[in-house]
């Protein structure tokens, strides 16, 4: 089994071809901070707007080092936070508007895919989400009837007989469906997407650590980068950069990915239309099928680690991998034999009250776009457009967008963020497994949970 090397997803096609490193002193119309999703669909979309942009884009490591290669390939039309947080600030209109949006994004993603040849594995099944315990059955129909109040969701009830015939998930008792969802290879993704914009002129540079963003300029090691707009698209990242420690927190999450699997296998498991695949637990799963047959399988790890700090190579602990294998075989008893060829991990950001956020100061040239607690692989893309629309001053739609300029308090100092992560993950830990043993509705522990963190 491989542990670390980044992820599965760039061991599969190969890490990328290393781009020069900026040094010394230069100048832009735009500057933008990390070569991930978000920095290159910010990219595309102003390069394709204004071809006469100097556009560069500086990033630490590699293109797709952070989350936009380590992720679970979910493009799906999740609103970051929940709707209902904007209900009372902007009104169910704006609410709504927003998950009209992000629906809109799950097919603008696929439609640049196939204009400009880009070839990710993807296959739009959409979003299938499972309960296998009483409390998680609960939730599951509670949220139903949520759903079923919205404009836009699209969500479908399935009882355990249809749900099984999509995906035999072992002990489903019921299952939510909706089609704005598509699985995606996010390295083949992103390594593609940094092709294109290079293609239309924009500037990559990469092993380029930036130290400190100020208005209308970069400084990183080596030199100085200055522009009349400083984009940050640095999600889990962001602590490391001088005065942002305690903007969002890194969060790491883990995956682990089979062999490829017998086609007996998958017909048992009727998991064939590239569906992605999560559930109701507190602390959840997601998963999909790898269009090489394999189960490639995400959950939390050791959530946080002391003093904002971000790992290197996504070298995973065996405790984490062995947790994640429980999960796999609980669900899917058919793999119990199953090699696991792989394991990493990686970070996440996420801000103080679990909403993305995505903004610039016209005052100060600074822009950003993140905070996507793991649904970033459809957001980054509204976030480019927005931000694009932004720079270019130009008031649409999706400026009025409700996440767009919104602001949160810093997480706590240290240790309080530890001890309070850890605390809490350990909780909702201790409420899964009651619930896993018999306990038939959500524990108060994990309500409690819920209240502390801010999580919707």
């Amino acid at each position: 089994m491989i542990n670390g090397h980044v992820s599965h997803w760039w061991e599969h096609i190969g890490l990328p071809d290393p781009r020069p490193t900026l040094t010394g002193h230069h100048t832009a119309d735009v500057a933008i901070v990390g070569a991930g999703f978000t920095g290159l669909w910010t990219a595309y979309y102003l390069a394709k707007a204004q071809p006469g942009l100097k556009i560069i884009v500086v990033e630490s490591r590699h293109v797709g080092y952070g989350a936009s290669g380590r992720n679970g390939g979910w493009l799906t039309n999740t609103v970051t936070g929940g709707r209902e947080r904007y209900v009372k600030s902007h009104g169910p209109s704006a609410a709504e508007a927003f998950q009209e949006a992000m629906n809109r994004t799950v097919a603008e993603v696929i439609a640049v895919c196939e204009a400009e040849g880009i070839e990710a594995d993807i296959q739009q099944g959409g979003e299938f989400e499972v309960a296998c315990t009483p409390a998680q059955e609960i939730r599951l129909r509670s949220h139903a009837r949520s759903e079923a109040q919205w404009a836009h969701t699209d969500t479908r009830l399935l009882e355990a007989p249809e749900a099984c015939a999509k995906i035999n998930v072992a002990g489903t008792r019921a299952a939510l469906w909706h089609p704005h969802a598509a699985r995606i290879h996010p390295a083949k993704l992103v390594k593609a997407l940094a092709a294109v914009v290079e293609k239309l002129g924009v500037t990559i540079c990469e092993n380029t650590h930036v130290t400190t963003i100020r208005p209308r300029q970069l400084e990183f090691e080596g030199g100085t980068l200055n522009a009349e707009f400083i984009l940050r698209a640095t999600e889990g990242f962001t602590s490391g950069i001088k005065g942002h420690k305690r903007l969002w927190l890194p969060m790491n999450s883990s995956m682990i990915a089979t062999e490829p699997l017998s086609q007996g296998l998958w017909e048992d498991l009727n998991w064939s239309r590239g569906e992605v695949l999560g559930d109701f637990a507190h602390v959840y799963m997601y998963a999909q099928r790898t269009a090489d047959d394999r189960i490639a399988i995400g959950g939390r790890g050791v959530p946080y680690k002391f003093g904002s700090r971000t790992d290197a190579d996504g070298k995973t602990p065996q405790v984490t991998i062995d947790g994640l294998s429980e999960v796999l075989h609980r669900m899917f008893p058919q793999t119990a034999t199953a090699r696991i060829d792989h394991a990493w991990s990686g970070v996440l950001g996420v801000p103080r009250d679990w909403a993305a956020t995505v903004g610039l100061d016209p005052a100060t040239g600074l822009g950003w776009a993140g905070g996507y607690v793991g649904t970033g692989v459809a957001t980054t893309n509204l976030s480019g457009r927005t931000l694009r629309d932004l720079v270019l001053g130009d008031s649409t739609e999706l400026t009025a967008l409700p996440w767009v300029n919104h602001r949160v308090r810093q997480w706590e100092p240290e240790p309080l963020r530890w001890i309070a992560t850890k605390g809490l993950y350990a909780a909702y830990g201790w409420a899964d497994r009651s619930e896993l043993d018999g306990r038939g509705t959500t524990s108060p522990i994990a309500r409690m949970a819920d209240l502390v963190t801010g999580k919707p």
